[in-house]
């Protein structure tokens, strides 16, 4: 690539983050296809299907594989992920399928039907008695950034980083796509047997959407904090459920749209 810095023109070889289809199948049958960065693919499916509400839980998936999608040398892409649900976990509607290719920036483009968007959590985030002390809430940021690996090399994902309330880092997941970053978590989260997540934040990298408030709410997350600004309908999804959302967390403040009490040091 060409580097223009100034009046400084230099040619060097630059590493990109990669992004490439992951289509997600039930019983053979397609249900969504979603831009990723390949990588903890497994964990990004029962994410998925748990923040969709389709699971509850790893028990209510039988099986899953990679299937054979090859490239034009007859090489497995990794693309492709077959779902076999547990005997009684039934399949979703077709309310909630997503019809069309989901961008990686946008999780509910695909949506069939915008009343299928509002997704009823399984978990009573509202009840959630955790506090968070202001300097721990400001360290967040930084300690999400010192655990971005790719992001040092390529500058180009997205990541969400779940913590305690003591500030602890419990997992963290890179990705072209915010979505599929907090997809990955809460999968990791559901494989291990975690679910739900009280007490814990969620730290994302960009923006605070609708979306990714209803994953908080789906996976039990009584804090959402991000370093951009929220959309309206997330301030209003969350104060519907009950998660403390905060925005503009950057530096030494932030903005905290409801739940404010969980907040503690104000």
């Amino acid at each position: 690539m060409l580097r223009i810095r100034g009046e400084h023109r230099t040619t060097r070889p630059d590493t990109v983050a990669a992004e490439e289809p992951l289509e997600i199948r039930l019983s053979g049958t397609p249900l969504a296809v979603t831009m990723r960065t390949p990588g903890d693919d497994f964990d990004l499916v029962h994410g998925f299907l748990a923040t969709e509400g389709v699971i509850a839980s790893d028990a209510d998936v039988l099986a899953l594989r990679y299937c054979d999608s090859v490239d034009a040398d007859g090489r497995n892409t990794y693309n492709v992920v077959d779902v076999d649900l547990a005997a009684g976990v039934e399949p979703p509607d077709t309310a909630l399928d997503r019809n069309f290719l989901t961008s990686s920036s946008c999780g509910v483009c695909g949506k069939a039907s915008i009343d299928a968007i509002r997704t009823r959590t399984r978990h009573d985030v509202a009840a959630d008695d955790v506090r968070l002390p202001l300097d721990t809430l400001l360290a967040l940021p930084d300690r999400l950034r010192a655990a971005q690996q790719v992001f040092e090399k390529t500058g180009g994902l997205h990541a969400a980083g779940l913590f305690t309330a003591g500030g602890e880092l419990v997992a963290l997941r890179e990705d072209v796509g915010r979505h599929n970053a907090v997809d990955k978590v809460v999968g990791d989260a559901l494989r291990a047997g975690r679910l739900p997540l009280a007490g814990h934040v969620l730290m994302v990298s960009g923006r605070a959407s609708f979306e990714l408030t209803q994953k908080a709410a789906m996976a039990g997350i009584p804090v959402l904090a991000a370093v951009s600004a929220p959309s309206s309908l997330a301030v209003e999804l969350a104060a519907d459920v009950g998660i403390t959302l905060v925005g503009f967390l950057r530096g030494d403040g932030c903005n905290v749209y409801t739940r404010t009490e969980r907040i503690s040091g104000v």
